[in-house]
């Protein structure tokens, strides 16, 4: 059984980064991904744009043209794609990782199909699979989701979209104009402060005009077949309702980091241990990359500002090959 270099669990943009570096570098190396290639990404609202400018998404000094500026999902798909296959990088799709165990100076990484054998281990698996629940009754119902997709489905239906967030407002916005009777639930006194600059008016505007109904310093008590209970400061308020849309944010897979052995802060952070000088973790050998060391705090670390890793953590392998 050959053995890697590097295994990088994590197909998206920062596994690639990692891969890209590695291969640069000389390593061995080999992405595994769960889905297709940049998986989170694919899984993005069809429609969506990035906060970001396409030169802040670049990795590897690679060049990222898009027709705005700021792209769009499916540009940053084509861009992702093109360097994996243009780079040959070694990334099997569509597999799954369910173990890593370190035995002397090596790791066996276990998939749903294979296992490998590994000097190193980088985990760049992000945090959009694990949304953050309401924990209410109803939850559970078909009509509810926590991810967004596309706006057609909800045209001429009673939404209630729960969050104050980018994911949030643009599926309001969207669903709205598809013809959606739209309502927002928020827990805070406004709506959030990080959304994207050119589209918080639009949605201040709509609430404003009463397109789009807002309810402040609310939270959902129940959920029903054709209703939703929600608490209000002026007492709890039941609409009528056929959909869902729980946008409440998401957070890694700290159940997988654990059970890695990485070694998470006793607050509610949940910061996974590591050297920043390296991006080493707890366990010798094992390298974090990209959002997942944020832990809960999944809005410091993007793809522009993560992007750096690749190298610090390359550089920090290659000085241990003798």
């Amino acid at each position: 059984m050959q053995e890697f270099d590097v295994v990088i669990i994590g197909g998206g943009p920062i596994g690639i980064a990692c891969g890209l570096e590695a291969k640069k570098q000389g390593l061995s190396f080999l992405i595994i991904e769960k889905g297709p290639i940049v998986n989170s990404l694919f899984n993005y609202p069809i429609n969506m744009q990035f906060f970001s400018s396409s030169e802040k998404l670049e990795i590897d000094d690679i060049p990222f043209i898009s027709k705005e500026a700021k792209p769009k999902r499916n540009e940053a798909l084509e861009y992702y794609r093109r360097i994996v296959t243009s780079n040959q990088l070694n990334i099997h799709l569509f597999e799954k990782v369910t173990g890593v165990k370190k035995r002397n100076d090596s790791f066996s990484v276990t998939t749903d199909k294979k296992q490998y054998t590994a000097k190193n281990v980088v985990v760049a698996t992000g945090f959009y699979d694990l949304p953050n629940n309401l924990n209410v009754p109803g939850e559970d119902l078909s009509k509810v989701s926590h991810y967004y997709k596309d706006p057609h489905f909800y045209a001429s239906q009673k939404l209630a979209v729960i969050g104050a967030s980018n994911s949030a407002i643009d599926a309001a916005l969207e669903c709205y104009r598809k013809g959606a009777d739209v309502t927002l639930i928020i827990r805070g006194p406004e709506v959030g402060q990080r959304v994207k600059y050119w589209v918080r008016p639009d949605i201040i505007n709509r609430i404003e005009e009463g397109s789009i109904k807002a309810y402040y310093n609310a939270t959902v008590k129940k959920i029903s077949l054709t209703e939703i209970q929600i608490n209000t400061p002026d007492g709890v308020v039941t609409l009528e309702n056929d959909f869902v849309l729980a946008l409440t944010g998401y957070m890694p897979n700290f159940e997988f980091l654990e059970k890695l052995g990485i070694q998470l802060s006793k607050d509610e952070k949940r910061l996974p241990q590591y050297d920043p000088n390296t991006m080493e973790s707890n366990i010798e050998g094992l390298y974090l990359a990209g959002v997942i060391c944020g832990g809960m705090e999944t809005h410091k670390w993007f793809i522009e500002n993560s992007r750096i890793h690749a190298p610090i953590i390359v550089q920090s392998i290659k000085s241990k090959i003798k």
